[in-house]
């Protein structure tokens, strides 16, 4: 029989193209999902969705009592910006909601557990590109939940009471980005905000000076790590980045999507605002670990990667 994988945030931007890549392998996909950003057409065709909140334990809970493999958390609240509108929705999501995971995987025994956490983590590192053994200093509510979500994980399989042992893998995610990722919401994805705006000829906006800089990483490099990281034993224990060690500033992203689409800043309106609270000013991934641990990197460049959203993007219409 195949293998039972949960996938939390299973139709979700990343959770869906983790499950279709585990679909691919031969693995039985099971999604828990919201569906408050996520889409039933991101699923692949044969997984299993069931309908619920991590902040519902009972809801949770269905997913777990057919017999779990391994579980891949990936559902969260993903918005710097939505943290400080609503601490405590963040909070009960991103930190409460792994809490719940972690406790339904000791119920049920599951030994495997995969955890998506973030690069910010880290807040304004002292070192771009920055390796896993930065001191943790989140500078956002949203990097603060992640890493306490973090921890949890963490410190829950290293718990000697455990009559079952629990396997644990966070993935540091920089910025992922894809087919599939909204083109409408205005609190994920940088660069499918460019695009979606560029696509409806809407102004462009830049926060700050533009010079603030970002690793986007794409997302089925992404999904490729979570994928071979399941059977990876060399991965247990530990915390990955996953990006690609290239910096790219907000006014080259703004130029590279406007000469993807055949415009530049003449033909379309670009315009700047100020900072928001939690912004980071640099930011890129030292994958050293992750190319060591699991012989991951990531395969797709910047330009290749936009070239596939955008094409992506324009069939959308």
């Amino acid at each position: 029989m195949a293998r039972r994988i949960l996938i939390t945030g299973g139709a979700g931007f990343i959770g869906g193209h983790v499950g279709a890549l585990l679909a691919e392998r031969g693995f039985q996909v099971i999604a828990f999902d919201n569906l408050s950003t996520g889409q039933r057409a991101n699923l692949p065709p044969d997984a299993d969705l069931i309908v619920g909140d991590v902040r519902d334990p009972a809801a949770l809970e269905t997913a777990f009592t057919g017999g779990l493999d391994a579980v891949l958390h990936i559902a969260g609240q993903a918005s710097i910006r939505l943290s400080y509108q609503d601490p405590g929705a963040d909070l009960d999501v991103n930190t409460r909601g792994t809490i719940h995971v972690l406790q339904l995987c000791l119920k049920y025994r599951v030994s495997r557990l995969l955890f998506a956490s973030s690069m910010t983590v880290y807040g304004d590192p002292p070192v771009v590109p920055t390796p896993e053994t930065t001191p943790a200093n989140p500078v956002s509510y949203y990097g603060v939940t992640k890493y306490a979500a973090e921890r949890y994980v963490h410190l829950t399989a290293a718990r000697r009471d455990l009559d079952t042992p629990l396997h644990v893998t966070s993935f540091r995610m920089y910025n992922v980005y894809g087919e599939r990722q909204s083109l409408t919401n205005a609190y994920q994805g940088v660069l499918a905000i460019f695009i979606g705006r560029a696509l409806r000829g809407e102004p462009i906006t830049i926060h700050s000076d533009g010079e603030q800089s970002r690793d986007f990483v794409y997302v089925g490099d992404v999904a490729r790590a979570w994928a071979d990281a399941l059977d990876a034993p060399a991965t247990y224990g530990q915390v990955l980045n996953l990006g690609t060690g290239r910096a790219t500033s907000m006014n080259q992203l703004c130029d590279a999507v406007l000469a993807a689409l055949g415009r530049s800043r003449a033909s379309h309106p670009v315009g700047y605002a100020p900072a928001q609270p939690g912004d980071l000013r640099r930011s890129a991934a030292d994958v050293r670990r992750a190319a060591a641990l699991l012989d991951w990197k990531p395969q797709t460049t910047l330009e290749a990667g936009l070239a596939r959203t955008i094409a992506w993007a324009r069939a959308q219409g």
